[in-house]
């Protein structure tokens, strides 16, 4: 019997701040349970949970694993471009002339991860 995803959990400064960030981006709600100050946040999702818990350090280098976002109800750019209003911070664009690739952006806490092209973008180009 295989495994499944259970939770995803990331170091965090401030556990709160990046849950409620994240909220934003995902649109799942916050628990009532997770309060400013608290020293784990938790944000729950339709394909498992992610985990925000509190360390002393800052993030120093690239991640080893990331996120991949992809859009379900608007096309890639305008999703890019939500996230940037959100607070993120572009890192690298991979996008490409053809309307292929990829958005490299960060969190608050520097954590990279991807915008790609919604399911309705790639049917469209395959």
């Amino acid at each position: 019997m295989a495994s499944h995803l259970h939770t995803i959990t990331f170091d965090a400064l401030d556990p709160y701040a990046q849950a409620r960030w994240w909220s934003e981006v995902l649109a799942v709600p916050m628990s009532d349970d997770d309060h400013p100050g608290d020293p784990e946040a938790l944000l729950r999702t339709h394909h498992g949970d992610v985990l925000f818990v509190q360390v002393p350090d800052a993030k120093t280098v690239k991640n080893r694993a990331h996120l991949d976002l992809q859009p379900s109800d608007r096309p890639r750019d305008e999703e890019y471009a939500r996230v940037l209003q959100l607070g993120a911070v572009l890192v690298d664009d991979q996008r490409c002339p053809d309307g292929t690739g990829w958005v490299v952006l960060a969190d608050p806490e520097g954590n990279e991860f991807c915008v790609l092209r919604s399911a309705a973008e790639r049917a469209a180009t395959s």
